[in-house]
């Protein structure tokens, strides 16, 4: 039988597109393992795909100077070294790295087992975790096109992003059932992503009873994030984290309001629906949201507010803009034709083992 680690972390968006794999991968009568850290939100999320799930240190790559650089890297050694050991155990013909962390001692224990690696890019340019992979991958997999220039382009196949198609097919009746919602008023879904957002939260709450003139909203807004006070409130819902619901969600949303991580804007342009991106400031990131969403407008999939331009008068002017405008990003979606990644990354996994 041929065997598979998958490996990624730290966020959603680097474990969602390896649960949309594993079932692709069993019906190609793949084995398939995961390696993960002990505490990483990518344990509770693999454990309900039901595979073999094998812990391994990991420690943080930071750009910056900070003492926790140094039992970090202690880490990131006894991470790699733990990884060797898994590898050895498990056997398995080929590594797949979907990014943060915890990918960098796996990949760089395959290398030394001689085991091939593909390594897949969700962003536009690539982070630092696959940056120190790449070297080391047989085969490496991007989501925009624009990323080709900072590849290898003899190794380097543009695949998209693998997505759970099953986000496709969700029920809108059931998610307006779910959210006490009717079918009057426009549904605006709010995606602060799987850390929530602090920054969508409060500017949806301060103008809530403004928008729920024009829309019924429904709010994922984090773990811990949700508030008390508008439980019961009629056109509001929150959810701190949305698992199996959320295909019923993204079917009865007209209009998204999100931040933009490339996971979670694809799985969006999936549905074809409108939406808003408010990327995460570079004073807080490394910019890659701020190119995503970037991205996404210029192709007519989206409109974009920069963090430190957003106050309340703007969100609103816009979403209304947005809303008023929505079958020109519907079209231009539709007329893009952005296909499902799984199946090209499928076919690249393939093509190593031959």
């Amino acid at each position: 039988m041929k065997r598979i680690v998958l490996t990624g972390g730290g966020t959603a968006g680097h474990v969602t597109p390896n649960l949309a794999l594993i079932p692709a991968l069993q019906a190609q009568g793949f084995d398939v393992h995961y390696i993960g850290t002990r505490d990483g939100m990518e344990k509770s999320l693999i454990q309900k795909a039901n595979i073999p799930y094998h812990v391994i240190a990991a420690g943080k790559l930071r750009r910056y100077v900070d003492m926790k650089n140094i039992t970090d890297i202690a880490k990131i050694i006894q991470g790699t070294c733990q990884a060797v050991a898994v590898l050895l155990k498990i056997k398995p013909n080929v590594v797949f790295a979907k990014g943060g962390f915890v990918s960098c001692p796996v990949v760089w224990a395959a290398k030394v087992l001689g085991i091939p690696v593909v390594v897949h890019e969700s962003d536009l340019t690539p982070g630092l975790a696959n940056k120190l992979s790449l070297p080391f991958a047989k085969k490496i997999c991007y989501t925009f096109p624009e990323t080709a220039l900072h590849l290898d382009a003899s190794k380097s196949v543009l695949t998209g992003l693998p997505i759970r198609t099953a986000l496709a097919q969700g029920d809108a009746v059931i998610g307006r059932k779910l959210c006490g919602f009717t079918d009057e008023k426009p549904v605006l879904l709010v995606m602060g992503g799987s850390q929530g957002a602090s920054v969508l939260n409060q500017i949806i709450r301060s103008n809530l009873h403004t928008l729920l003139n024009d829309y019924q909203i429904c709010h994922l807004c984090g773990k811990d994030n949700q508030d008390s006070t508008l439980e019961g409130l009629s056109g509001y819902c929150q959810f701190a984290y949305a698992h199996e619901e959320l295909a019923h969600l993204f079917a009865m949303t007209d209009l998204f309001l999100s931040r933009a991580g490339s996971t979670a804007i694809h799985e969006m342009l999936l549905v074809n629906k409108p939406m808003l991106l408010i990327p995460l400031s570079k004073n807080a990131s490394r910019g890659d949201q701020i190119l995503n969403a970037i991205s996404f407008e210029n192709r007519g999939f989206a409109s974009m507010i920069f963090e430190e331009d957003l106050d309340d008068q703007l969100l609103i002017g816009r979403l209304s803009q947005i809303q008023f405008e929505r079958s020109r990003y519907i079209k231009a979606i539709k007329t893009a034709n952005i296909a499902n990644g799984l199946d090209a990354t499928m076919q690249v996994i393939l093509s190593v083992l031959k």
